[in-house]
């Protein structure tokens, strides 16, 4: 028992798969799962609070199960400054010295570098965990095997190919309209025909458009172009998804400008080939402080939540969130 891992780091952007992690880890908590098992916004949350929450006895238990969303990315940015840092070293002294019946979880929606220190240290201990989680460059053996494990159905490797396509990676995009075209197909192989009846996606470009409004501050054109990508059925979660991708790519390249890069150095840094989108990222993030960028990003999360909980309707969140940017 004491060379369990007490403590793990699950991040990258396939949510999709760290979310069944997660789920895994709460099913196995058991019945008294609910008594025992905290969740926390790493954002808002002080580390002490997080430890204290960790090192409690369980309740009718052998293990306390602890959350923690988006700490160790928010703690470890540029922006963080001395309090960032004293988090960091608070966290790096205690977490290998919890308790034996501890799982703390830390849960980052983005791939966090070698060199953080908590991610160094997950590497090189015994008692830590560290996993990345990073969707496929090509996602259609995965939806293949999706189909197969989860709705015992058959999906055709060309249906498989032209569903990748369109869902660009994004695998809990890409589970949802499996879920659909199995319903629709009803038991017989699911084709490209199907794929092309069922996902009517508008072309990325189209996308694109949208997202600068929103991040050239103009919240009419931006909801002009939201509707009408919805009037033309547009799955409004992965408008969604483009948003966070394109505020994130924004992010880094605040980060970079306010740390001295220059703009021919943005390519590496945003992870792509194309000059083209890094200096269009680049000049979009100039529009922005890194504060505000951060804000943004929060926003997201929290609208990510409540369109996923049904707290609140998506078409509503997204008008909400456009203005909300506009008025930053």
């Amino acid at each position: 028992m004491a060379d369990a891992p007490v403590y793990y780091i699950f991040h990258g952007e396939d949510d999709f798969s760290i979310e069944a992690e997660i789920a895994r880890m709460v099913e196995r908590m058991g019945d008294n799962g609910d008594l025992n098992t905290s969740r926390f916004d790493g954002t808002h949350t002080p580390v002490s609070e997080i430890l204290g929450a960790a090192i409690a006895y369980p309740f009718l238990a052998d293990k306390r199960l602890i959350l923690v969303r988006d700490l160790l990315a928010h703690i470890g940015r540029r922006g963080a400054g001395e309090p960032g840092k004293k988090a960091l070293d608070l966290l790096a002294d205690e977490i290998p010295n919890l308790p034996d019946w501890t799982r703390l979880v830390f849960i980052e929606r983005e791939k966090l570098p070698d060199s953080h220190p908590i991610v160094k240290l997950a590497q090189s201990d015994k008692r830590g965990y560290e996993k990345c989680f990073m969707p496929p460059p090509d996602s259609t053996d995965w939806i293949i095997r999706r189909a197969k494990q989860a709705y015992g159905a058959h999906i055709e490797p060309s249906a498989a190919a032209a569903l990748a396509a369109v869902t660009s990676g994004d695998l809990r995009r890409a589970d949802n309209e499996l879920l659909k075209l199995v319903a629709y197909a009803d038991r017989r192989p699911i084709t490209e025909a199907d794929v092309a009846l069922l996902t009517p996606y508008v072309t990325e470009a189209k996308l694109f458009d949208m997202v600068d409004a929103l991040a050239e501050g103009r919240a009419d054109r931006a909801i002009a172009l939201l509707h009408r990508l919805l009037e033309q059925q547009q799955d409004i979660f992965g408008i969604y998804g483009m948003i966070v991708r394109q505020f994130r790519l924004m992010l880094l390249a605040r980060e970079a400008l306010d740390d001295g890069k220059k703009p021919a150095q943005m390519a590496d840094i945003l992870g792509t080939k194309s000059t083209f989108v890094a200096e269009k990222t680049a000049r979009l993030a100039r529009m922005f402080t890194l504060a505000q960028l951060e804000t943004v990003y929060r926003r997201l999360r929290d609208c990510d939540e409540g369109m996923k909980t049904g707290r609140i309707d998506p078409i509503l969140a997204l008008d909400l969130l456009i203005a909300s940017v506009n008025n930053r």
